[in-house]
């Protein structure tokens, strides 16, 4: 029975204080931290989660840039397992349990190379972070992306051969708002990967939050719970900005933003259209909250 809800840190830009406290808030057990090891000091993070009285649940491979261990370029596999094991460090210091794997480049719709070849070099890299996050206890978990975001690994069954091709421990992340795209059963999928499901990321059909688009949630969770799968459901909610007068939302985009790189802002603009403001990203966790913790 899965008992916590975590959240993800990269769909707003804003210091880790103020992610963590806004989980107080909200109510959210747990956080899963953006795979940046360069932009977090573990000992601060730790701290801010205890001072919270929250926990890590783990990371997740932000596989942007040149990071692709589906790349014809040896030394770019290289330098992309290399950040790969890093993120694994980097949940083992905050006392995580999962890295949520994304083998390839997100935004990546073009092959470097034969199925073939590159099914060779996803489970050649993704043995390399495996063996690496084996001796560091944490869990590997091959998360599928839908057709628009990724060429490679769209559906669970595809997560599942590859972490069946890595290793008996390596396992899949699934993720709703991809699988309502990509999977022609939602329930069968998340059945067909029982005992192998290490983490669940959370948003409803729309990408908003639970109970703000068509997804049964109820009877999504009593499946998620017929597989035995006891972690935790992960929030991954990227509202899009409604820019006509017809918006329900009022005030969505934040006016004044502080500690934005150019690099964060491409990738929320090119995933849900700007920087949502503090109180909107608030309200969808609200919301969230509201919907998930009765079933869970």
């Amino acid at each position: 029975m899965a008992q916590t809800i975590a959240t993800h840190n990269w769909m707003r830009p804003e210091s880790i204080r103020r992610t963590i406290e806004r989980m107080r808030e909200t109510g959210v057990d747990a956080l899963e931290i953006s795979g940046e090891p360069d932009q977090f000091d573990t000992r601060e993070v730790r701290a801010l989660l205890k001072e919270n009285g929250r926990t890590c649940w783990g990371s997740v491979t932000l596989t942007l840039g040149e990071r692709n261990l589906a790349a014809k370029n040896p030394a770019q596999r290289e330098k992309t397992v290399d950040y790969m094991k890093r993120v694994v460090t980097l949940a083992k210091e905050l006392d995580g349990q999962i890295v949520s794997l994304v083998p390839a480049t997100v935004g990546k719709v073009v092959a470097d190379g034969t199925p073939a070849e590159e099914w060779k070099w996803l489970v050649e890299g993704i043995k390399e972070v495996y063996a690496h996050a084996e001796k560091a206890g944490i869990r590997i978990a091959i998360e599928p992306l839908n057709r628009f975001e990724t060429y490679l690994v769209n559906r669970a069954d595809q997560a599942l051969a590859l972490a069946d091709a890595v290793g008996p421990n390596c396992g899949v992340c699934l993720d709703l708002f991809h699988m309502n795209i990509e999977e022609s059963d939602i329930h069968a999928a998340f059945r067909r990967c029982k005992g192998r499901i290490y983490d669940v990321h959370i948003a409803d059909n729309n990408r908003f939050a639970p109970g703000m688009g068509t997804l049964d949630f109820p009877a999504i969770v009593q499946t998620i719970k017929g597989t035995g799968y006891s972690g935790a459901l992960t929030l991954e909610f990227v509202a899009t900005v409604d820019r006509t007068p017809a918006s329900p939302y009022g005030e969505q985009v934040e006016t004044n933003p502080v500690d934005v790189s150019p690099e964060q802002m491409k990738f929320i603009i090119d995933h849900g259209s700007n920087l949502l403001s503090d109180k909107f990203y608030t309200g969808l966790f609200t919301k969230a909250v509201e919907v998930l913790r009765p079933l869970v």
